[in-house]
């Protein structure tokens, strides 16, 4: 395989800069105020296009309104996404093909956000919490390089700290490679759900095997290859930039597909969208289980989910597949009973312009995300036990793009 022409870490080293001083922020206490936790909007103007997304702070999820207008810490470049590691919030440039900046913050005593890095690194495909590290993926989809770079973050100095590089493939079948669509912590491993993409034909995602699912077992800190396994009862697993894996309280994973297997543009898979599942300590998928969620929902099929605790998930489901769109119609199902209910209290999906895939869970299992309308962005919040959500936070002038929360660092 191809080596990259330039030494990853060293450029990084050389980028990292540490940054002192805080950012402005409107929401600081008062002189002898103590700060507590906030919650993280990020958010996107709607006034023009090609606008930077806002990183607003609030202390609550359920009720009141923030506005972008003249409030938050703006981002350096369009299409940012983010993730919270080790009481710190990652943003990150996606830079289409060229390296983007990575911003670290932390929330500091008197509750603003502070920078205290930004360095660059290489765009990247996929993002996972693995401990205290993030890990990342940059997938190339060139039949000439078939090569995965990863890279660790220690989230606690904010530096890269090992990289490797994964020959794509040697994990598909002959004339295919392997894209990621994540990367997931299970147990003391990594589990890498993956397209098997066609090594020719300029086919997009197109495989010859749409009823397939397989997943990339790797030690970790390693990253060394276990095993890959697979699975015919389902298409692949998870989506382009989009997580298909969750794992339980009790260390079961379960996986979503949404059965998008195509060739030439056009979806073939004959299999259902549906979950199935690795048991806790197995490397291999449980033959006994199978919950299809196509024949739950009456014909829809999932575009995303969000864990909320104790089995049951907030599901994005769509009629009509397609490989891109967002699944305007949510509802709850438990994967331990396979039970499907369309969730109470959120406005009808003809309305919703966009549903948040970064949420935020708090410690009680109440799911929060953020739902833009075409009236305007709000804060939903779900309890997944009785599957209803009720509207909080209005975000005026801003698209919900991602939610999490901080506590706030004590100066040294």
């Amino acid at each position: 395989m191809k080596k990259f022409n330039f030494n990853f870490l060293a450029m990084l080293s050389l980028a990292l800069i540490s940054v002192s001083c805080s950012e402005d922020d409107p929401d600081v206490p008062g002189e002898g105020e103590t700060a507590t936790d906030k919650y993280i909007i990020a958010a996107t103007p709607v006034a023009s296009e090609g606008v930077a997304d806002y990183l607003l702070t609030t202390e609550s999820f359920t009720e009141g309104t923030i506005s972008t207008q003249g409030n938050g810490v703006e981002q350096d470049g369009t299409y940012r996404y983010y993730i919270t590691a080790n009481n710190k919030f990652f943003s990150l440039l996606y830079g289409q093909g060229n390296p983007g900046a990575v911003t670290t913050y932390q929330l500091n005593e008197n509750g603003a956000l502070d920078k205290i890095s930004d360095f660059q690194s290489e765009t990247v495909h996929t993002f996972t919490n693995v401990g205290d590290d993030v890990l990342m993926s940059r997938v190339s989809r060139n039949s000439e390089s078939p090569v995965a770079s990863w890279y660790r973050l220690d989230t606690g100095n904010s530096q890269f700290v090992d990289e490797g590089e994964i020959n794509t493939a040697a994990l598909a079948p002959e004339g295919e490679q392997a894209f990621f669509t994540w990367m997931t912590q299970v147990g003391d491993k990594v589990f890498a759900p993956f397209y098997s993409i066609k090594a020719c034909c300029n086919d997009r995602f197109g495989t010859n095997y749409p009823n397939q699912a397989w997943i990339a077992v790797y030690s970790y800190p390693e990253m060394e290859l276990e095993k890959v396994i697979n699975d015919d009862r389902t298409s692949s697993i998870g989506r382009y930039f989009t997580n298909g894996l969750s794992v339980d309280e009790t260390g079961d994973a379960y996986a979503f597909s949404s059965s998008l297997g195509s060739s030439n543009g056009d979806i073939t898979s004959t299999k259902p969208s549906a979950v199935t599942r690795i048991n806790s300590g197995e490397t291999e998928f449980d033959e006994s289980y199978l919950f299809d969620l196509e024949q739950a929902s009456g014909g829809y099929y999932v575009t995303n989910h969000i864990y909320g605790g104790d089995g049951d998930f907030v599901v994005m489901m769509k009629k009509e597949k397609a490989a891109y769109s967002v699944g305007t119609n949510l509802a709850i199902i438990n994967v331990y009973d396979k039970t499907f209910e369309w969730l109470d209290g959120v406005p009808e999906a003809a309305s919703i312009q966009n549903v948040t895939s970064n949420n935020y869970v708090d410690a009680n299992g109440t799911v929060h995300i953020g739902i833009t309308t075409t009236e305007s962005s709000y804060v939903y919040n779900i309890n997944v036990e009785t599957a209803t959500a009720t509207k909080g936070l209005e975000v005026k002038g801003g698209n919900i793009t991602a939610i999490s929360k901080l506590s706030p660092v004590k100066a040294n």
